[in-house]
């Protein structure tokens, strides 16, 4: 049996590829400080092939085990978050992924980063290829995030190439899907919670900023496959079907059939006006591409809230 530590696991993300490796009959060791996690995303998993340990990845990580792959996706990932802790941010980044490298040393163990579309910015060029270095304000709110992202990358590399660590580098785009925490702050949380509590659809600007939102099921079947190859350069992982937030708040605003007016606020700064994957490598490297819609991944999400979302013409 594999055995895979997973920083963050408690997380959204970090909870769905715990579930994903327990189905594939690996065993887990899941690390999370519950920062952002919640022990309510693993409880479903608990048993004998999956460990939970109350750790900050940020401290020095011991396992006593063998360990086949390292999973970092420890952070906080959410403006909401990031900018409550943009301190515990910078150190996760690069403490915790000094810690988390270091692990997958010592256990001659794979390693995969969690990174982000975050490390493009507020791009310049569109779609984003892995090749593009990115239009990143350092000293803005959003730079702790996106620096601490793009000084992981950069110590993923320096690992692989100093200290032969077989590792892996995914830059993940807007995922969602069940388990999403309803005040996350991000776009398709933030729009259902409001739909279901018959509130007003709040739309940052005027709406045409656009983003490419990939269902969590797609998203871990990528990281895992990245993990598993021999590919060590950055991978976008994300869905490029584009589309601007004024088109998703109207796209669930007809899937709960709340009839909820669309309210505008003010812009947060430095927020990205175009955000599409080039998957190209994806698809050449590993063999991967999105399969669920939006509006089937959508009516997933609403299904595990408890909330029946109605049909919607094609």
């Amino acid at each position: 049996m594999s055995t895979a530590v997973v920083t963050g696991g408690a997380g959204f993300l970090g909870s769905h590829l715990c579930e994903y490796l327990l189905n594939r009959d690996w065993r887990v060791i899941c690390l999370d400080n519950l920062d952002t996690g919640s022990l309510e995303n693993i409880e479903h998993l608990r048993g004998d092939t999956f460990d939970f340990h109350y750790h900050n990845c940020v401290e020095f990580i011991a396992v006593e085990e063998p360990v086949d792959a390292v999973f970092h996706l420890a952070s906080p990932a959410s403006p909401v978050d990031y900018l409550r802790l943009p301190l515990a941010t910078l150190q996760v980044g690069s403490y915790g992924t000094h810690n988390a490298l270091g692990l997958a040393k010592f256990k001659r163990a794979r390693f995969l980063l969690a990174s982000t579309s975050e490390v493009y910015g507020d791009p310049e060029v569109h779609p984003q290829r892995e090749e593009y270095w990115g239009n990143v304000n350092p000293v803005g709110p959003r730079g702790v995030y996106d620096e601490a992202k793009r000084y992981a990358e950069a110590m993923t590399m320096a690992y692989h190439r100093q200290q032969g660590v077989d590792t892996h580098i995914a830059r993940i785009f807007n995922t969602y899907g069940p388990r999403m925490r309803q005040h996350d702050g991000r776009a398709i949380p933030t729009f259902l919670r409001q739909a279901r509590e018959g509130k007003p659809l709040t739309v940052f600007g005027d709406g045409s900023q656009t983003r490419s939102f990939c269902y969590v099921e797609d998203e871990i079947e990528g990281l895992f496959r990245l993990a598993m190859s021999d590919e060590h350069l950055p991978v976008n992982i994300g869905n490029p079907d584009e589309m601007t937030l004024l088109e998703l708040a109207e796209r669930i605003r007809d899937l709960t059939g709340t009839g909820c007016e669309i309210v505008f606020e003010g812009l947060p700064t430095d927020d990205p006006k175009v955000r599409q994957p080039d998957i190209t490598r994806a698809r050449e490297i590993l063999g991967w591409e999105p399969k669920v819609s939006l509006d089937d991944g959508l009516r997933r999400t609403l299904e595990s809230l408890g909330f029946a979302p109605r049909p919607v013409a094609a």
